[in-house]
């Protein structure tokens, strides 16, 4: 099984706070430790030192309602520093931090409030109004958060166990409602070989990262780990502009930027990298979705700097990547970090590693520290992701001769084409080579209660006149028959999660609504109750 090095044994005794804050507030105090930009490149800064003092008054705030150890405090504010300070305490106090989104609808928030069993709801101003909090439920409005984080500090963060529970995400299931993933104090401590071997963080650096506070890919690579190194975090809660971002690495000097693909491409297509100064920055992380070759070769040539591709899931973070330390293998996201054991499964069961080559599903050993201590009130799910000694999560991948993983699409995204299964990737990355192709999504459609088939889902470039007959005869060129799209459908974006991943569960509905004859090449537009990409 590929394990490169031997992981570092977990303290006993950690939590998160104190792990992130406490030993810079001591060395740096004065560094800044966070800067958030907002509209008109206004920022509000905070140092080390007083990073760490307004989260120990925060803890003493939050000790003084009495919550029991354990409890759940669910964070629904605005996209500001007192989103951080708000997570970081909780976890500081011995309680359970509950990111989530500002933007959910109140049908959303009230089924994680209630899911969780919440005992206490952090709500920015806008959301306040007309929240009916549930019989028990402590509410945390802006005049009682600015309360609490006037309270004499405590003297140090909780004593908690590594092992102890310390943040509860909710991510979006295959089916169903969303469903709580439950993490550990020493999750933190387990994305240590993310630092090496993704990211190369310096405690020089300064990371600016394009996500919103709720996304554990922001609370993660955007602070926890610049955090832990001593190195400095941008965020950005301004109004949407894709110019804001070279803008934002020139003014701030930043040395790594860490988004999605899909941002990568929109800087490239609008914005003039050429008129800012982006010397200072080392290179881009990406993840979130795969990242299509061509974008990488892109991005070196506006930039001359490279982008780092990492694998990960909600259950784990990233644990596969590649870094300046690994080179890259285009079309690969990297081999597993230093440390992690990572296997390829059979997909209908068992424990026996398959060979190098042999697609499967990736698994990771559930010793992993970044691994999750389980699903919240879930355990029936529990036992359809653990195999043994190992996790297993869904993601279909092969391991190749030298031990970089080849991503195959997700289990349950495979298309079933005549009899073959299909990986909407595989279909992406040809169709993405056509040049009247800005972005394109695969997907399966049903266009009758016994016929599906194969749909491309296509955004044409602004120049190019879309033709489907010629996107097929060039689908039909590179893939195997039972391969290629039946069905191009012409939309003027792709319908994403509010973190940018592309959602095929609403592409099969809107083929399956707008579903005609077969190569019409029709023009869906963008559905209206999807955001904007």
């Amino acid at each position: 099984m590929p394990v490169a090095g031997e992981s570092e044994p977990v303290p006993a005794r950690l939590n998160i706070a104190r792990y992130c804050l406490a030993d810079n507030a001591r060395v740096r105090p004065d560094q800044v430790a966070i800067t958030v930009v907002g509209d008109g490149l206004a920022a509000t800064s905070m140092s080390f030192g007083e990073v760490d003092l307004s989260v120990r008054r925060r803890v003493a705030g939050l000790l003084s309602l009495g919550l029991p150890a354990g409890s759940r405090v669910m964070i629904r504010m605005a996209n500001d520093i007192d989103y951080a300070l708000t997570w970081f305490a909780a976890m500081g106090a011995g309680l359970i931090a509950l990111p989530s989104s500002s933007q959910l609808t109140a049908s959303e928030a009230e089924f994680l409030l209630d899911n969780s069993g919440a005992a206490a709801v952090a709500l920015s101003a806008d959301l306040v109004g007309g929240f009916v909090a549930p019989a028990g439920v402590v509410v945390l409005d802006p005049a009682r958060l600015a309360e609490l984080a006037t309270f004499e500090p405590v003297d140090d963060y909780a004593d908690t166990a590594a092992d102890d529970p310390a943040y509860l995400i909710y991510t979006s299931g295959t089916s169903g409602r969303p469903k709580g993933v439950l993490h550990a104090h020493r999750a933190a401590f387990g994305r240590r070989p993310m630092h090496e071997h993704w990211m190369a963080l310096r405690a020089t650096d300064r990371v600016l990262h394009a996500g919103a506070f709720n996304w554990t890919y922001t609370l993660g690579v955007g602070l926890v780990d610049p955090w832990s190194r001593g190195a400095s975090s941008i965020l950005y809660n301004g109004s949407r502009d894709v110019q804001v971002w070279p803008r934002l690495i020139e003014r701030y000097r930043a040395t790594i930027f860490a988004t999605v693909p899909t941002l990568y491409r929109q800087i490239l297509k609008y914005c003039n990298l050429a008129e800012h100064d982006l010397a200072s920055l080392r290179h881009g992380l990406t993840a979130g979705e795969p990242m299509p070759t061509d974008l990488l070769a892109a991005w070196r040539d506006a930039t001359g700097t490279e982008l780092y591709e990492a694998l990960g899931m909600s259950e784990i973070s990233t644990y596969v990547s590649s870094s300046p330390s690994d080179p890259i293998r285009v079309g690969s996201p990297g081999r597993p970090q230093a440390g992690r054991r990572v296997v390829i499964l059979p997909r209908e069961g068992g424990t026996e590693p398959l060979p190098a080559g042999e697609v499967g599903l990736l698994a990771v050993h559930r010793s992993d520290p970044s691994l999750m201590l389980g699903y919240w009130n879930r355990p029936d799910e529990e036992e359809l992701v653990y195999r043994g000694e190992w996790f297993v999560g869904g993601d279909l991948a092969f391991l190749d001769a030298d031990g970089y993983v080849w991503f195959e699409g997700r289990n349950d995204d495979l298309m079933n084409a005549m009899g073959y299964r299909v990986s909407p990737l595989e279909v992406e990355s040809v169709l993405a080579e056509h040049p009247m192709v800005a972005e394109v999504a695969v997907t399966e459609v049903r266009v009758r209660a016994d016929v599906s088939v194969i749909a491309a889902f296509v955004v044409p470039r602004d120049a190019a006149e879309p033709d489907a007959a010629a996107l097929l005869d060039f689908a039909r060129e590179r893939l195997a028959a039972y391969k290629c799209p039946k069905e191009i459908v012409f939309v003027d974006s792709l319908p994403r999660t509010r973190n940018g991943k592309v959602t095929r569960r609403a592409l099969t509905l809107l083929g399956a609504q707008s579903s005609g004859s077969e190569s019409s090449g029709r023009h869906a537009g963008r559905p209206t109750d999807m955001p904007a990409s």
